[in-house]
């Protein structure tokens, strides 16, 4: 007499979910689920819209935005306040341009700008 025919068992599926154990989060006996927060997601601003007053062209201000220009010291090249938040194009003392929102910018003391050389100023007394 042939053996009998081994039933055939398959694994469980990986993507079973379980229920938690007690003393784990969720679990009976354990602390409640902690609500996941994505680490990218980003903050705003909601006093960005109002912008910062007393910026005019010329003015020298330091960055205090993150990023890569974050404390540099710059020069406001141009106003833009046709958008929701205003800003301005600020050039670095590296020479970079670049666009920053108003609200980022810190007015630095003294900050008489100094005419770039050849300008009309310069021509005056010659």
């Amino acid at each position: 007499m042939p053996p009998r025919k081994r039933r055939v068992v398959y694994p469980p599926p990986r993507t079973q979910t379980r229920q938690p154990r007690p003393g784990e989060p969720g679990g009976v006996g354990g602390p409640p689920p902690t609500e996941y927060v994505r680490p990218t997601v980003a903050s705003i601003n909601l006093q960005a819209g109002a912008g910062r007053s007393g910026l005019k062209v010329g003015d020298r201000v330091r960055i205090t935005a993150n990023g890569l220009y974050s404390g540099e010291l710059a020069t406001i090249d141009k106003l833009a306040s046709g958008g929701v938040i205003p800003s301005a194009v600020v050039r670095t003392d590296a020479g970079r341009t670049r666009q920053v929102r108003t609200i980022d910018l810190e007015p630095v003391a003294g900050s008489a700008a100094t005419p770039p050389a050849g300008s009309s100023e310069d021509s005056a007394g010659a």
